[in-house]
């Protein structure tokens, strides 16, 4: 195996996790945001107001993404297993 296969494949994961954590992580931004903007206009300062909204958004968010998060990660997977004789056999 080589270094540029190795990159490669390094590069690809660190994609997958960006592609994979960011429908979770742009609900949490947005309803932390929304709530934001609402606690500034209201000047109500309450921890919870700002938690229990964002972790009903993103449990939300995972359910409607979750399957296709699940695809994505068993695709990647088995390309890897697929490439695994490729890259032992050009040692």
């Amino acid at each position: 195996m080589d270094q540029n296969a190795v990159l490669d494949i390094a590069m690809q994961a660190l994609l997958l996790a960006a592609k994979l954590s960011a429908p979770l992580l742009i609900t949490s931004l947005v309803v932390g945001f929304a709530i934001s903007v609402f606690q500034s206009i209201t000047q109500i300062q309450e921890v919870t107001l700002s938690f229990v909204p964002k972790a009903i958004a993103v449990a939300i968010a995972l359910l409607v993404c979750g399957h296709w998060m699940i695809t994505e990660a068993v695709d990647f997977t088995h390309a890897l297993f697929r490439l695994l004789p490729q890259l032992l056999g050009s040692s």
